[in-house]
């Protein structure tokens, strides 16, 4: 990914801009949970329980995680926060990118529970149909 140098203006350091395109994610409707709208989500106009998604914001928020590493919340939020016309504090940058992060080992730990559950089903199925003494169990007894 190349990255465009960056340009000083009046004290202050721009974001880079990537030049590649991204491509099109796909966002879901997320149940809304708290009384606070997350960054990148609306209040959908059907059903009020309902956050729709705002591409635009989240693409933004997808670039911003990458500046991070090089900038801090507050330029970062700052440049956020010009870039897509919705206000976010520094805080809620941070919150926001560490509770994303915490979500996401969240689900790869589970999915790799299932896995291995599946598994562990597999070879218990397997260990008994190989016993020697295994009976067919009917399911008409009681």
């Amino acid at each position: 990914m190349r990255i465009r140098s960056l340009k000083r203006s009046t004290g202050k350091w721009e974001l880079p801009q990537p030049l590649d395109e991204k491509e099109d994610n796909v966002w879901i409707k997320i149940p809304r949970i708290a009384r606070t709208v997350p960054f990148g989500y609306k209040i959908s106009e059907d059903n009020n329980k309902v956050l729709d998604p705002v591409p635009e914001e989240l693409e933004a928020l997808e670039e911003a995680k990458k500046f991070i590493k090089r900038y801090s919340y507050r330029e970062v939020s700052n440049w956020l926060s010009a870039k897509t016309g919705r206000y976010i504090s520094h805080i809620g940058l941070m919150k926001r990118i560490k509770n994303g992060n915490k979500r996401k080992r969240q689900a790869a730990i589970y999915r790799r529970w299932a896995e291995n559950a599946r598994e562990a089903i597999a070879i218990a199925e397997a260990l008994s149909n190989q016993r020697i003494d295994a009976k067919e169990e009917a399911n008409n007894c009681r």
